[in-house]
């Protein structure tokens, strides 16, 4: 008979089953067809070049908000589960931090979470390809699709060499036609680790969906993974979710005036004006 924490956990592993395959089902109806057609009016190159000046400061801005990060990662099959939830926020001298506002037990059996599996789902799940990064990647355009309202181009990338214990991505990426950012990807991060006696580490596809935040970046906010992973002894299927919410800009470029006129440093320190009242923007949905 199964226990009280054995039922919900078997219930939320259900409940994690049916929104993956609803999300893939309503992502697969609203994904157009791959046209091969070399884009108009800009090439490839000039593309590229532009999506990678844009992740830049896109990597820059993102570095100076808040959010909350939700992960789930679960073994089917044994109804193992690994889940933590942490907020990504800032101390009172401005240095990020992740507060751990959830984690239970793990009752994962047939994986375990490596460092390596922890940082990718910190660091490169929500996959960043900067000017700075370019060079290392063999960049190849495949095509335009449509991905909801925004038309893409479509670029398959792999990096020309695995350098060290270095880790990248290799896969699929689409790129908005008007903002020259990265909408979504597709892919996994490498190389897979296989170490002598038989430890190995592997890692599955996952897809990552990014929205536009404050009306000006697109930031990631789900990803999702549904894959088997080959070990030499067996098969594992795994499942993985996170999620990205709540981003809230850290600190402020608000300009303050005062009948009409800015004020500088100064005139602000010695304040006859009525401290400015602020009202965030929040993520659209």
């Amino acid at each position: 008979m199964l226990s009280i924490n054995s039922f919900r956990q078997r219930a939320y592993l259900i409940l994690l089953l049916a929104s993956l395959f609803l999300l893939s089902m309503r992502v697969h109806a609203q994904e157009g067809p791959l046209e091969t057609a070399q884009p108009k009016g800009i090439t490839p190159e000039e593309i590229i070049k532009k999506f990678a000046d844009k992740e830049t400061e896109f990597k820059q801005a993102r570095e100076q908000y808040t959010y909350r990060q939700d992960v789930t990662v679960a073994t089917p099959e044994d109804d193992g589960q690994y889940r933590e939830v942490f907020d990504v926020v800032f101390d009172d001298k401005g240095r990020r931090l992740e507060n751990v506002v959830f984690a239970p037990q793990n009752s994962l059996q047939k994986i375990q979470m490596s460092p390596e599996d922890l940082d990718d789902i910190r660091h490169r799940l929500p996959f960043v390809l900067t000017s700075q990064e370019i060079p290392e990647y063999d960049i190849l355009y495949v095509g335009q699709q449509q991905e909801d309202e925004l038309h893409c181009y479509v670029f398959d990338i792999a990096p020309k060499q695995i350098v060290g214990k270095k880790r990248y991505f290799q896969g699929r990426i689409w790129v908005d036609d008007r903002d020259f950012q990265i909408v979504k990807t597709y892919g996994k991060t490498v190389p897979d680790i296989r170490k002598k006696k038989g430890q190995e580490n592997l890692f599955p596809k996952f897809t990552t969906w990014r929205q536009q935040v404050d009306g000006k970046y697109w930031f990631p906010v789900y990803t999702k993974a549904d894959d088997t992973l080959h070990f030499s002894t067996n098969d594992v299927r795994i499942l993985e979710k996170v999620k990205y919410e709540n981003y809230q800009r850290f600190g402020s470029n608000v300009k303050i005036t005062y009948e009409g006129q800015e004020l500088n440093k100064d005139q602000q320190k010695n304040g006859t004006q009525q401290e400015p009242q602020q009202t965030p923007q929040q993520p659209q949905k």
